[in-house]
């Protein structure tokens, strides 16, 4: 009998220890209590901060555009500081036929110089001779030496012959001018015209440089962007936002800028574009984007250090609520087409079905299934389901 006993200790106690390791244990859940709290939803994107007024300097002319000695960041005063000289561009060097071709022109100039002085000298010397014989034949008529008609076609031919040597000097001064031009246009393709006087590209407006697009000396072409001038105490935010989340945002509502490596910034709402622009996102998917203006309100110490083109986070509040009934996000799942949470209830995980209205990232609140001070599983685990026996996980 003692024998039997022994072994049927034995069998049971390890009956009892299977039993032990395989029977449920509760499952250790984080919970979190259910309690009224103020509510603020945000949309977050990326945006970047720009000055809302920025000048572009272009060159007002075509010509040679001297080395710009301005760098960003320099400030400038309207109308008064220099940004920029241009002067005329250096002419084209001839080939050798064009060379040809101006040394004959230079050449049939000057000829054309001296044919023209000889003219001048034969024509004075008429002018002279009529002048002779005009005072003779006044002379004689008055003697009665002569007929009428002598006299004046002596003193029509003294002006003719006058006439004829202002016509002579006028030629000598146009036969001047062309060898000049000849002259001129070898001198160019010599290269050695010395450059005139520069014309002076003043700043439109007071503030600083931006961006220097043009630095070196070159040849521009007029219109071409010299630099880039703005205030930057004048700033704004703008943000490309999802259509879907632009149509929830008005003027006026308040935000947040984040993110740009200063303190947090306190901004409104200007304005919303009308219209929205096709982009691609990173992950190659068309997205339509609207743009969206935000006007800073903080004072400028806090902002002191944002420039233009910097990258922030824009926060825009879209919804907000005092004493909101409000349940973690972080407990929320999908039960079919419902939301659903885990309630704790004497020890143990009761499904329960909800149902919410604003979300924000934390938090989401409760319009119907849940009661202030219910506590909630937060990240129910696949162990856990309706009845699940639960406990407290350790802090």
């Amino acid at each position: 009998m003692r024998r039997l006993i022994l072994p049927l200790f034995a069998t049971l106690a390890l009956l009892l220890a299977l039993a032990w390791a395989f029977a449920p244990r509760p499952v250790a859940v984080e919970t979190a209590r259910i309690a009224p709290r103020d509510l603020a939803v945000e949309i977050s994107e990326e945006g970047r901060a720009r000055i809302r007024e920025v000048f572009a300097v272009s060159a007002p002319i075509s010509g040679r555009l001297e080395r710009i000695a301005l760098h960003a960041g320099d400030a400038v005063t309207a109308e008064e500081t220099v940004v920029a000289r241009i002067g005329p561009a250096a002419p084209e060097l001839l080939d050798w036929r064009a060379r040809a071709v101006a040394e004959a022109a230079a050449a049939a100039a000057d000829a054309a110089v001296a044919l023209a002085r000889a003219e001048l000298a034969q024509a004075e010397a008429e002018q002279e001779h009529a002048a002779t014989e005009a005072e003779r034949s006044r002379k004689l008529f008055e003697r009665a030496a002569i007929p009428a008609q002598l006299r004046d076609n002596a003193i029509l031919a003294e002006r003719t012959a006058a006439a004829a040597v202002e016509s002579a000097r006028a030629n000598l001064e146009v036969q001047e001018r062309k060898r000049d031009s000849a002259e001129a246009l070898l001198a160019i393709g010599n290269g050695s015209v010395p450059a005139s006087c520069c014309v002076a590209v003043t700043a439109p407006v007071s503030g600083r440089i931006l961006r220097v697009l043009t630095e070196d000396e070159q040849v521009v072409q007029a219109g071409t962007r010299i630099l880039e001038i703005g205030d930057p105490g004048n700033l704004e935010i703008v943000a490309d936002l999802l259509s879907r989340d632009a149509v929830e945002v008005v003027p006026g509502a308040a935000a947040r800028i984040t993110g740009w490596g200063g303190p947090e910034l306190a901004a409104t709402v200007e304005r919303v574009e009308p219209a929205a622009e096709t982009k691609v996102s990173a992950l190659g998917i068309e997205e339509q984007r609207v743009e969206v203006i935000l006007a800073l309100t903080g004072g400028p110490e806090a902002r002191a250090a944002l420039g233009h083109g910097f990258r922030v986070n824009v926060h825009i509040r879209v919804w907000s609520g005092q004493d909101v009934l409000a349940v973690p996000v972080g407990a929320l799942f999908r039960d079919g087409p419902d939301w659903a949470v885990f309630r704790v209830e004497d020890g143990r995980a009761r499904l329960r079905r909800i149902v919410i209205g604003a979300r924000s990232d934390a938090f989401a609140q409760v319009l119907d299934g849940l009661s202030a001070a219910e506590e909630v599983i937060l990240h129910p685990a696949d162990t856990v389901a309706d009845g699940t026996k639960v406990v407290q996980a350790p802090s």
